[in-house]
C-alpha cells in the first residue's frame, strides 16, 4: 500500500469530485430546462424514463418525486390500504416501513439474514396470513435480496412483490440458478421496482427523486395517472392519487449522471475489493451471495465496541455512518405493531454493530490506505 503521511482527513462521501468533471454537461441541461420553461413533465421526464427503462431490462418506468413517494404510489396502484398486510424487512430506512403505514396497511416485519442484512426470505412463508397482500424486499446496500426464493413464494401465494431498490439500481442476479439462468436487474422481476435518486445514490439528483419500473402495462398507465393526482384525462380523476411528479430539472440532471453510472458501480466494486483484500482479518466485510453484482451504496462492517471505533474514526477524521441503528419493529412509531426487544434478533444484533465505511468512487488508494492503516491500529 502506498504511503498515506499526506492524508489526514476521508470524508464518507465526496460530491464535490463526482461533480467537478461533469459541470459544464450539468449547467448546460439546467440551462436548456430554464430556457424551454418545461419545468413539469417535458421531453426530460420521457427520456429519463425510456433510458432508466433500458438500463434495468425492463419495459416501463415512471419518474417520481422520491423514492419514498415511488413506494406509496406503487401500493396505491396496487390497491394496498386498510386491512392489508405487506411482508418486509425490520432493517432498513424508515420509509420501507412508513410507507405502508402511511396508506393504512399492517407492516409485517420479518428478521434478516445476519450475513447479507437483506430479509431473511426463509422466514418469509411463515409471516404469510390471508390478508398478506404484498412481499416488500429491500437490497440492501446494493446487494439484491434473495429473489431465487421470493420470487416463486410470491407467485404461489398470488402476492405482489414491491421492490425496495432505493439503493440498487444496477446491482444484478441470476435467475433461476442454473445453467438457463439470465443476468436480472434490480427492479426487473418484482411486480414493480422502486429507486430512489437522492443525492448520495450512485444514480443521484441534486434533490430528491425517484422511479418505479414494471412490465405491467396495465398498472404503468395507471400509475401514471397516479402521480397527476389519478388525472385520467384533464381535470378528470378516475381514483385519488398524489403529486408525485419527478421535477424536470432533476432528470436533466440524471440524463447527465446516467452514463457515467456503471462507471459509479465499477469504482465503488473496485474501493469495496481493495478493503476485502487489505482490512484487519477481524473485521466482518460484506458478504456477497454467489451470482450477485452488489454496487456498493455503502461498505458495511461489523465491529465490536462500536462505540470505540466510531471514537478513533472521528479522531482520525474518517467519515462513516450507522445505517440503521434502531431496527424498524424497535421505533416507537410502530409500537402498535406489539413487538418487543428480542422478536427480530439477528435485526436487533445488526443494529448495535453495523458500520458503513468510506467506499465512493474517487477515492484515491492513499485515502483507502489512510482507513485501512486506521483500523489497524484499532486491532491491536
Amino acid at each position: 500500500m502506498p504511503t498515506t503521511n499526506t492524508i489526514t482527513s476521508v470524508p464518507l462521501l465526496d460530491l464535490n469530485r463526482q461533480y467537478e468533471p461533469i459541470k459544464e454537461d450539468v449547467m448546460a441541461a439546467m440551462q436548456e430546462v430554464f430556457d424551454s420553461k418545461r419545468f413539469i413533465l417535458g421531453p426530460n421526464i420521457d427520456a429519463l424514463e425510456q433510458h432508466i427503462a433500458r438500463y434495468c431490462n425492463v419495459p416501463y418506468a415512471v419518474g417520481v418525486s422520491s423514492g419514498t413517494d415511488a413506494l406509496i404510489m406503487a401500493m396505491m396502484a396496487l390497491d394496498i390500504g386498510k386491512g392489508d398486510e405487506v411482508i418486509t424487512t425490520p432493517f432498513s430506512f424508515f420509509a420501507t416501513g412508513g410507507s405502508i403505514a402511511r396508506l393504512g396497511a399492517t407492516p409485517v416485519f420479518v428478521d434478516i439474514d445476519p450475513k447479507t442484512y437483506n430479509i431473511d426470505a426463509n422466514k418469509i412463508e411463515a409471516a404469510i396470513t390471508e390478508r398478506t397482500k404484498a412481499i416488500m424486499p429491500v437490497h440492501l446496500f446494493g446487494q439484491c435480496a434473495d429473489m431465487e426464493t421470493i420470487l416463486p413464494l410470491a407467485q404461489a401465494h398470488g402476492l405482489y412483490v414491491i421492490e425496495d431498490a432505493a439503493q440498487a439500481i444496477g446491482a444484478t442476479f441470476r435467475y433461476p440458478i442454473d445453467e438457463t439462468g439470465q443476468t436480472v436487474f434490480a427492479g426487473q422481476k418484482g411486480t414493480v421496482g422502486c429507486f430512489s435518486f437522492f443525492p448520495s445514490k450512485n444514480l443521484g439528483a441534486c434533490g430528491d427523486g425517484g422511479i418505479v419500473t414494471t412490465a405491467d402495462p396495465d398498472l404503468y398507465t395507471k400509475m401514471k395517472q397516479m402521480r397527476m393526482h389519478g388525472e385520467t384525462s384533464r381535470y378528470k380523476h378516475q381514483f385519488v392519487g398524489g403529486n408525485f411528479r419527478l421535477d424536470a430539472l432533476q432528470a436533466a440532471i440524471l440524463l447527465v449522471k446516467l452514463p457515467h453510472l456503471d462507471h459509479q458501480h465499477q469504482g465503488r466494486i473496485r474501493n469495496a475489493q481493495f478493503y476485502n483484500d487489505h482490512l484487519h482479518p477481524n473485521i466482518d466485510r460484506p458478504f456477497v451471495m454467489p451470482n450477485r453484482r452488489m454496487i456498493y451504496n455503502q461498505y458495511t462492517i461489523r465491529v465490536d465496541h462500536r462505540d470505540h471505533v466510531i471514537e478513533a474514526l472521528k479522531n482520525a477524521q474518517i467519515g462513516h455512518a450507522v445505517y440503521y441503528p434502531l431496527p424498524l419493529h424497535l421505533q416507537e412509531c410502530f409500537k402498535y405493531l406489539g413487538y418487543k426487544p428480542g422478536d427480530l434478533p439477528e435485526a436487533e444484533k445488526a443494529a448495535e454493530g453495523v458500520l458503513s465505511i468510506p467506499v465512493f468512487p474517487e477515492l484515491t488508494e492513499a485515502e483507502l490506505s489512510y482507513v485501512v492503516e486506521t483500523f489497524d491500529q484499532l486491532m491491536k
